[in-house]
């Protein structure tokens, strides 16, 4: 018997060949900008790239899911963008100086906005290799 296991997409592959690492494993409360704890598996991944990588720079970009007012999530996904920033910097001692965040609300889904789970796939942040 064989077994074959595949692992999780790769973080470093995919931010510095891809330009891009999306995730929906950092959490937040409905409409709060804290970090959840069930975050760290996360963020530590993305720290180990930028730790390795010492001239890779990003931009941290926070999306929302479309309930509630369009002002509101925009400014809810830029507070988020920043506490993942915050995050890195005070947790993992990334310098701040190689991440800038921004915040795009719901004006990017990446998939319906009328179920439950399409509403979990448009929650996310993404690292944007700068």
């Amino acid at each position: 018997n064989v077994r074959v296991a595949t692992g999780a997409p790769d973080t470093r592959n995919k931010i510095l060949t891809e330009g891009k690492w999306v995730t929906h494993g950092i959490l937040f409360d409905v409409n709060s900008d804290k970090v959840k704890a069930e975050s760290y598996g996360s963020l530590k991944e993305i720290a180990g790239v930028l730790a390795e990588n010492a001239d890779l720079k990003v931009q941290i970009v926070g999306h929302t899911d479309a309930d509630g007012d369009a002002a509101a999530n925009l400014d809810l996904s830029k507070r988020r963008a920043a506490s993942v920033k915050s995050a890195l910097v005070s947790e993992f001692k990334i310098d701040a100086g190689r991440m800038e965040t921004d915040g795009k609300g719901a004006g990017q889904p990446v998939d319906k906005n009328d179920n439950p789970a399409g509403k979990a796939n448009n929650r996310r942040v993404e690292f944007i290799k700068k």
